[in-house]
């Protein structure tokens, strides 16, 4: 056994100081021991804001020996060497697979260490001299530990496709000005830029040098757009896109437009709604599930807007089917269009609201015998007239707009209530199929629709006129003094 590195003595001293293994090993038992991991929730915020910033320059430090190491490998393992290359010899297809054999690292990881190793590393002379890297001021930057992996990628992977079209002039300015901002040795600036910030300026770099390249690029980029629908598992979608830079940036925008400060939180149940007023405004949502809410209700409006083209002579319309008695009873699944799982009751209620019902009667073979007309579906001048009247979804503190909400019946179908105005009112995606589950009660009461909050937000709660007409608005502040 190898005697304990803990238990100094100078014999083993000496083996250390000999041994690069052994130094690292014991430096990295020494890092533990200064600073154990469950002592970071006792430092004051002082320690814990200038540990974060030691312990990264301690990263990169060793990062720039990852870098070298990875370098190494790959070099040892060059294809003239065959067999006896380091990866072939350790039974490895590449020096990145050799990496992550040693490592436990993803591969992703291992063959970026290989990449930048082949931009920033110095080879040696027989002299004992070193070769400039191609990217000698970043490999100086990385072996000091100012940038790290990350900053130095990104400046290498971006001017790399420049080598042959720059100048030489231009792109050691690049160079010398990128590391410069990475490492806020800049004339303008002493405060070092994130590596994303680093991104943005190679972006201007690559428009400055090659701007007979961006179009090329875009020409890649239109070739492989793409928007894919996958698999449906366990009630969800999945798929993939890749949107073209400008298209990106419309769609940005719009989310953009729905999820600032001013006008978020945005189609939110009920239950969330609640949950971000107890946390002071605060949407408990994700960013990606406030992006998928928005997104479901953009195609809404989409779709009913008379703008989308005609299916079978129809507006896009989404088909869903259910036995009359499951309708009826409540219980059961219903098989929604383009859709290959059941769903619930719930949705199947919400779809039946908005777009009314035709009764098919089919035989036991699957035969058509009876085709109803549709009802309970309201004509495009009653939703009009509602949207008018109502000003958007009307639960109290919704923002979304009437163009994008649905008609729900007050009194369902099923207890007598008429497909007409009085008995419709707007409510938005999200509150329509959360209606009979989170307490909100609404009530017609002579052609106007008033709300009563739950009693989790009011125990007394009354009922209260829910219209949102800025004419209606005016009539009430014109209206003199009860």
């Amino acid at each position: 056994m190898n005697p304990s590195p803990t238990k100094a003595s100078g014999r083993q001293q000496s083996s250390i100081d000999g041994d690069p293994v052994a130094r690292i090993r014991t430096l990295a038992d020494e890092c533990a021991n200064a600073l154990p991991c469950t002592t970071v929730p006792d430092l004051s915020d002082e320690d814990t804001v200038a540990l974060v910033a030691e312990v990264e320059r301690l990263g990169r430090r060793v990062d720039a020996l990852r870098v070298v190491l990875a370098g190494e490998v790959a070099d040892r393992s060059r294809p003239n060497r065959g067999a006896r290359g380091l990866a072939v010899s350790r039974g490895c297809r590449t020096p990145a697979d050799l990496i992550e054999q040693l490592t436990q690292v993803s591969g992703t990881t291992a063959r970026r260490r290989v990449v930048l190793a082949g931009d920033v590393r110095r080879d040696s002379f027989p002299g004992g001299d070193r070769t400039e890297a191609r990217f000698d001021l970043v490999a100086q930057a990385v072996e000091d530990g100012t940038i790290g992996i990350d900053a130095a990628t990104v400046i290498t992977k971006g001017l790399t496709s420049l080598l042959a079209h720059g100048s030489l002039d231009e792109l050691g300015k690049a160079k010398t000005e990128l590391v410069a901002a990475a490492t806020g040795t800049g004339p303008d600036s002493t405060v070092p830029v994130s590596a994303d910030s680093v991104r943005v300026m190679v972006c201007v770099w690559q428009a400055k040098l090659d701007p007979d390249g961006l179009d090329p690029a875009e020409d890649r980029s239109m070739a492989v757009r793409d928007f894919r629908f996958g698999p449906e598992r366990n009630g969800l979608l999945h798929g993939s896109f890749r949107l073209m830079a400008e298209a990106g940036g419309r769609v940005k925008t719009l989310f953009d437009a729905y999820l600032t400060p001013t006008t978020a939180p945005a189609f939110m149940t009920e239950e969330e709604r609640a949950t971000a007023e107890a946390e002071g405004g605060k949407d408990s949502r994700t960013p990606a599930q406030q992006r998928h809410d928005i997104f479901v209700a953009i195609i809404d409006a989409m779709a009913r807007s008379g703008q989308a083209p005609t299916i079978g002579g129809a507006a896009p319309t989404v088909l869903v089917s259910v036995r009359a008695e499951d309708l009826a009873s409540g219980q059961g699944a219903g098989w929604s269009d383009r859709v290959e799982g059941p769903v619930s009751m719930r949705t199947v209620r919400q779809m039946v609201c908005t777009g009314g019902i035709q009764k098919v009667v089919l035989s036991q073979e699957g035969r058509i015998v009876r085709l109803g007309s549709p009802e309970r579906c309201f004509t495009p001048p009653q939703r009009r007239a509602i949207s008018l009247r109502d000003g958007g979804c009307i639960i109290p503190g919704c923002t979304i707009p009437a163009g994008w909400c649905e008609i729900h019946h007050v009194i369902p179908d099923k207890d007598g209530g008429p497909t007409h105005p009085d008995n419709g009112v707007l409510l938005c995606w999200f509150h329509h199929r959360t209606i009979d589950t989170s307490e909100w009660q609404i009530r017609m009461r002579h052609g106007v629709p008033e709300v009563k909050p739950p009693p989790w937000i009011e125990y007394f709660g009354t009922w209260r006129p829910a219209t949102k007409s800025r004419t209606r608005l005016l009539d009430r502040l014109d209206a003199p003094p009860e």
